[in-house]
């Protein structure tokens, strides 16, 4: 895990770095709506890229272009869509390429340097024309302040936008690294679903940029989980354009490659707890802190079993100080762990309750600790008591409207 070190935000999102802009505009793809659904990301200069994707064996058609379109080179703009998937569709690919040309011939550059992505309803046939013609206003309203109307233009059934910033220095020049992303159902590990567009101006090796966001992505995102259920477009896409002119970062064992990267965790930790927190229905974000691990993947194992647990997600809701589903939840994870050893703790800005030492339940006050469940962001602290590894995960509770919305999603 990467060694954390917090760093201030900055406005301006996916446009906070100098070189890119951003617009939103509403196409109709979503008829219930008039909000944006049709986001453009744009770069003045060609930008080295890096991507991860969903594990899904079932891929959207929109990351089978985009991958095509990373390994012939440079990337200089991302143009998304929400309220349809174009997922599992016989002309998937090519609606998702046809959305790439528009894109490319009104912005004057090479289809191949756009990358595409979808989110919404899978298994409806995408309509290009509502795309088609609203290209041209999106591409016109491109601007240094349009990283809200983008933000806004790709969620679906998220309630907030999610964007962050933040600046650092490497070798005497400032650094940016900002992001958008959605994300609110069908939320799990491996990756959360979710969709996530990051722009830098700084200047680094194309394989380094690469590990850099696999390795951040591997201890943000992959420590997500709001219901299980592991999407079909997930995509984490990250452009960098060097306008920083910093000494190109070429060595992982660097210091400014630790700097770039906690940067860049900074920006994707505060992402995916704001996905979490904006989980379906969610009325509380559940931070799982796993340490005294013997290796990481126990602690990450842990963490993430007890956030995916829906009998504790339920508790929780319930403001129900039930650390037996914790203990269950760390039982059976897929990890060599003793009972025996096992501490819990809940905690807010309401304070704190041991509710379970070395494997047992403790003598607390249940309607103190119900009062530590009550505000919206809670810490499960579980110590295992066997090594020096740490992992932390990052959920919700489980609520009626997670139902809800979930049974009326396609109407």
């Amino acid at each position: 895990m990467i060694a954390f070190k917090d760093l201030p935000v900055i406005p301006g999102g996916v446009c906070a770095a100098p070189g890119f802009v951003a617009n939103g505009v509403h196409c109709g793809l979503r008829k219930a709506s008039d909000a944006p659904d049709l986001a453009l990301i744009y770069s003045e200069t060609p930008c080295k890229a890096a991507a991860v994707y969903t594990q899904n064996k079932v891929k959207g058609a929109p990351i089978a272009v985009t991958k095509a379109h990373l390994a012939q080179g440079d990337i200089r703009a991302v143009i998304v869509n929400s309220g349809n998937a174009n997922t599992c569709n016989i002309d998937g690919e090519y609606k998702a390429e046809q959305m790439c040309a528009i894109a490319a011939q009104c912005l004057n550059i090479n289809t191949h340097e756009v990358a595409v992505a979808s989110t919404g309803v899978i298994g409806e046939v995408l309509p290009i024309e509502p795309i088609r013609d609203a290209v041209p206003a999106l591409v016109k309203g491109l601007s240094r302040e349009g990283s809200k109307e983008a933000s806004r233009a790709i969620m679906t059934t998220d309630t907030v936008k999610k964007e962050y910033a933040v600046q650092v220095t490497i070798g005497g020049e400032t650094v940016t690294i900002g992001g958008m992303a959605k994300g609110s159902g069908m939320i799990h590990p491996n990756m959360a679903t979710m969709l996530c567009f990051l722009t830098t101006d700084a200047c680094i090796d194309q394989p380094l940029l690469q590990f850099a966001l696999s390795q951040v992505t591997n201890d943000t995102f992959n420590m997500v989980s709001v219901d299980g259920d592991t999407s079909t477009n997930d995509t984490v896409l990250l452009l960098s354009s060097s306008l920083a002119k910093n000494k190109p970062i070429m060595d992982v064992d660097s210091d400014d490659y630790r700097t770039f990267a906690n940067a860049l965790y900074v920006v994707l930790m505060n992402l995916s707890r704001m996905i979490a927190k904006d989980g379906e229905g969610a009325t509380k974000l559940l931070e799982c802190v796993v340490d005294g691990a013997p290796d990481d993947h126990t602690a990450r194992t842990v963490a993430k079993s007890v956030i995916t647990s829906t009998l504790f997600k339920c508790a929780m809701f319930g403001k129900d100080p039930n650390w037996g589903r914790i203990l269950c939840a760390v039982g059976y994870a897929d990890a060599d762990v003793s009972p025996d050893t096992v501490n819990v703790t809940l905690s807010s800005k309401a304070g704190s309750v041991c509710v379970c030492q070395n494997g047992r339940g403790t003598t607390f006050d249940p309607n103190a600790a119900q009062e530590v469940l009550v505000p919206d962001e809670i810490t499960i602290h579980v110590t295992l008591g066997d090594g020096a590894f740490h992992a932390v995960a990052w959920g919700c509770d489980m609520t009626y409207d997670y139902v809800k919305i979930n049974a009326d999603y396609h109407t």
